[in-house]
């Protein structure tokens, strides 16, 4: 299998957007602060703008995608035609393929969770005079890390991809002892 140009590019770009919209979703955050309620003793959050939920679940998206156009191409190391027995290739056609998938399951937990937690808005904290809570928030870092490991899976897609066709025989697979033979063979008969 040749590598196509247009398949890096598209996971590429795929991968580098998810990137953006997790540094977008780590970046806004909701935060909320504690107010009175004006009706009665109670306090209730008062929660910012939802955007990293949006900014979060469509990075799992495009993440999503992107590893599905790349294991569709090469049919998941498991579908495939074959690869070059005893290659080195090959071997770091596993190696990355592995590190892809463990670094989009990391992305993906990350971007699902952060977004899930993020959307979760409590009401009503506490009596009003009573003890003093805080407003349930997503942690920092959370999007961050999802960012930071779809860096990961790109690097790991791209060489897995590269490596698998380098490894790839479409099919074709060179048998032992073929060929034209240039050598001279004697019967059975000629020798005795």
């Amino acid at each position: 299998m040749a590598v196509s140009v247009s398949i890096l590019a598209i996971v590429t770009s795929l991968h580098l957007i998810a990137f953006v919209l997790a540094i977008g979703a780590e970046r806004r955050r909701s935060h909320a602060k504690v107010v009175p309620d004006q009706y009665d003793e109670r306090t209730y959050c008062v929660y910012t703008t939802d955007a990293s939920t949006v900014y979060g679940l469509a990075a799992f998206g495009l993440l999503l995608l992107s590893q599905a156009v790349i294991n569709g191409v090469t049919r998941c190391l498991c579908f495939g035609k074959g690869l070059l027995s005893g290659s080195s290739s090959t071997t770091l056609a596993i190696f990355f393929f592995i590190l892809s998938w463990v670094s989009f399951l990391g992305a993906e937990a990350c971007l699902l969770a952060g977004s899930a937690r993020n959307a979760y808005h409590t009401k009503y904290r506490a009596v009003f005079g009573g003890e003093h809570l805080s407003c349930a928030t997503l942690r920092k870092g959370v999007f961050a890390a999802g960012a930071a490991l779809t860096l990961v899976s790109l690097l790991g897609s791209i060489l897995y991809y590269l490596s698998h066709s380098k490894a790839d025989t479409g099919g074709w697979e060179k048998q032992q002892n073929e060929g034209v033979g240039m050598t001279q063979q004697t019967s059975e008969f000629e020798k005795v």
